[in-house]
């Protein structure tokens, strides 16, 4: 991957890409669950205790092969293994819970002793082939692809690296595993051989999509994977009555929630743990994380992180909600407003052109033009109060901290420090005064001057 960032870390969709096979793993609702760790185990483990706290890790010292990393994890358990072991890779995201169980149940539904999870590709090139026995159908080897003959190479069908086994058989057989091999490393695939030459069933279960096996080895295949995961989210959206105007643009985490007749406009980005209520539209060209959205909201060219906007409610365009911002039912956020750790009341509007940051405002109010809540002195960030039903001026500063009582209005270009008491009209500005004849004292001849002088000649002409 070239990066500092260990591979099963980089993510997709929401999810690293060890996330999402542990996601695939839950829906077995395995007994023990068991990730081996090797390379930057520190930020691995780290990251596992935050995504599935009761997964259990197992250090491999030394990488010596996928049948040490499978022995060392059996060792974990530290007593004999009964029932079936699946063993899969840490860095195929598009692995799913339904194909494991396929080859769960394929396993027992055969009886075998070990079940490779495999797939038909259009190009098997560098792939281990599955050969089978044309009668039974069981496996009766993994060719690697420099191993195999002409009409082996014709084979499709492919071995994916991910298997399940009867655990006592796999506990017994992978003592017996060598290392007489160019790499010196103790090979899961050995496994298959010995259970075999011991009279034992090897069996295989076909994966319905090629593309569920792939492994991640370069931000190249990563790109493609989230493409593909991509693609599927928004399939199930759909499937389930979410209008998604143009899926090549937009883009969705595996958390996101919808409910139906939700629409997603072009260029639409939904993550974390988003939700679109029923009938909310969203888009185009947003960026909506972790915020709930209510039923027939309107968010539009918009950037939100951690808030929730009310039913009905509209937000945009070109409005940034920061964490903390909760708009009431049928409020408004408007064009290039931003907004953070603000409660704002059902039916509050703020239209245009302000900055509401660490404030409370009431239902049915009206913050004017270019207002800023001016929370922060420098050192200590302070609360403003704007109760229901207040008219306030465009071009207002609201120096926190200050309350603005119910039914209050503020006058246009007023500075507010004090405390303004329910039904009161605040005033703070300077008074206004005309000094006449400036332009011409000051700027004779210019064309300011010659303008006043016409409307002066204009308004005599009229009198």
């Amino acid at each position: 991957m070239k990066s500092a960032t260990p591979k099963v870390l980089h993510e997709l969709c929401g999810r690293s890409l060890v996330g999402h096979v542990l996601a695939a793993a839950r829906e077995l609702d395995p007994e023990n669950l068991v990730v081996v760790v090797g390379h930057a185990r520190e930020k691995v483990t780290a990251h596992l205790a935050e995504v599935d706290a009761a997964v259990r890790t197992a250090v491999q010292e030394q990488q010596n092969g996928t049948g040490h990393a499978v022995r060392i994890a059996l060792e974990e358990l530290g007593s004999r293994v009964d029932g079936t072991v699946v063993v899969v890779c840490g860095d195929t995201p598009l692995l799913t819970g339904a194909t494991l169980s396929a080859l769960a149940a394929t396993h027992h539904g055969d009886g075998n002793a070990v079940t490779v999870l495999t797939a038909e590709v259009p190009d098997a090139t560098g792939y281990g082939r599955i050969v089978r026995d044309e009668v039974t159908g069981a496996v009766t080897a993994i060719v690697e692809h420099k191993d195999a003959s002409d009409a082996q190479r014709a084979i499709r069908e492919i071995n994916s690296g991910v298997f399940a086994f009867d655990g006592a058989l796999l506990a017994d057989a992978l003592k017996k595993v060598r290392t007489d091999n160019s790499q010196g490393e103790e090979y899961l695939t050995d496994v298959l051989g010995i259970l075999r030459e011991a009279g034992h069933r090897v069996g295989a279960s076909v994966a319905a999509d090629h593309r569920e096996i792939a492994g991640i080895n370069n931000r190249v295949q990563l790109s493609e994977a989230r493409r593909i995961l991509n693609d599927r989210l928004l399939t199930a959206a759909m499937l389930s009555g979410v209008t998604v105007i143009d899926p090549a643009t937009t883009w969705v985490d595996v958390t996101v929630t919808f409910e139906q007749d939700a629409v997603v406009h072009p260029g639409t980005q939904l993550l974390g743990a988003t939700h679109l209520g029923e009938g909310a539209q969203v888009g185009p060209n947003s960026r909506l994380t972790d915020t709930v959205v209510g039923a027939g909201a309107r968010v539009d060219n918009a950037v939100s992180y951690s808030s929730h906007i009310g039913a009905g409610a509209s937000v945009g365009p070109y409005a940034y909600l920061r964490p903390g911002t909760r708009l009431g039912a049928k409020g408004k956020i408007g064009t290039y407003v931003e907004t953070k750790n603000a409660s704002i009341g059902e039916g509050t509007k703020i239209p245009h052109l302000s900055y509401v940051g660490d404030a409370t405002i009431g239902e049915y109010s009206n913050i004017g033009a270019a207002s800023v809540f001016v929370n922060y002195d420098g050192q200590d960030k302070h609360h403003t109060t704007v109760g229901s039903h207040c008219r306030t001026g465009s071009d207002n500063m609201f120096v926190a901290p200050v309350t603005v009582g119910d039914g209050a209005y503020t006058a246009a270009g007023s500075v507010i420090t004090k405390d303004v008491p329910p039904g009161s009209l605040a005033v703070a500005r300077g008074q206004q005064r005309n000094i006449e004849g400036w332009v011409a004292r000051k700027r004779p001849g210019s064309a300011a001057a010659q303008a006043a002088e016409a409307a002066a000649r204009q308004g005599e002409r009229e009198d």
